[in-house]
């Protein structure tokens, strides 16, 4: 969806439900499709007639692979870009929530950390093992390159004990995800869309200099 105010024309990009990759999920899930999504970025950066992107963010992850190649194109957009985690922004919704060059998250809202797994059955073989590792090293790569959170505190959140039965991992929720730095801001609707239009108005007066 594209609207008007301020004089800017801003598109809202919504990821929602579970991130579908390259397996068709049921018609009963909540999906966002990656092949929808990939072209529709191309075409907001290319657009002449839109100033910014605002992703909201409301998903429990997904396929890893379609997720980060969502986040590379959103974290490669030169556009001024906005994320507001709202509900969740678990798994892979992670790195897609941070992005943005500006990520905020609602106060109730909660984002799940943990290491990289597959559901079914994974041979237990060392190249399996290795494919892993190497995944959960870009991963954690991502995230403390375009966050604040240092790949110590990030990995620790990751492996933690305790906090989710019969798994490994930890929730952080609205504050305490901007504290560690995974999140630039508590905020709502209004403060993520405040913060885009002042992003915009910056990068005119940068090309205003420069022509």
């Amino acid at each position: 969806m594209t609207a008007k105010s301020r004089g800017h024309v801003i598109h809202c990009l919504t990821i929602i439900g579970e991130i579908e990759g390259h397996y068709e999920l049921s018609s009963q899930t909540k999906t966002t499709k990656y092949e929808h999504i990939l072209p529709e970025l191309a075409a907001i950066e290319e657009s002449g007639d839109i100033d910014g992107l605002l992703i909201l963010i409301n998903t429990v992850g997904g396929d890893i692979e379609a997720g980060l190649a969502i986040s590379e194109l959103i974290a490669g957009m030169s556009k001024p870009t906005v994320s507001l985690v709202l509900g969740g922004g678990h798994s892979i919704g992670v790195p897609l929530a941070v992005a943005a060059k500006r990520c905020f998250i609602a106060p109730t809202a909660s984002m799940t950390l943990h290491p990289v797994r597959l559901n079914g059955t994974v041979l237990g073989v060392p190249q399996t093992v290795s494919y892993f590792e190497r995944i959960q090293e870009r991963i954690v790569e991502f995230v403390t390159s375009n966050s604040k959170v240092s790949a110590e505190c990030f990995k620790a959140l990751m492996l933690q004990t305790g906090q989710l039965m019969g798994d490994i991992g930890s929730v952080v929720c609205g504050a305490d995800a901007v504290k560690i730095g995974l999140c630039d801001e508590v905020g709502s609707l209004s403060s993520a869309l405040n913060c885009l239009h002042n992003m915009i108005d910056s990068k005119k007066v940068e090309i205003d200099k420069m022509n």
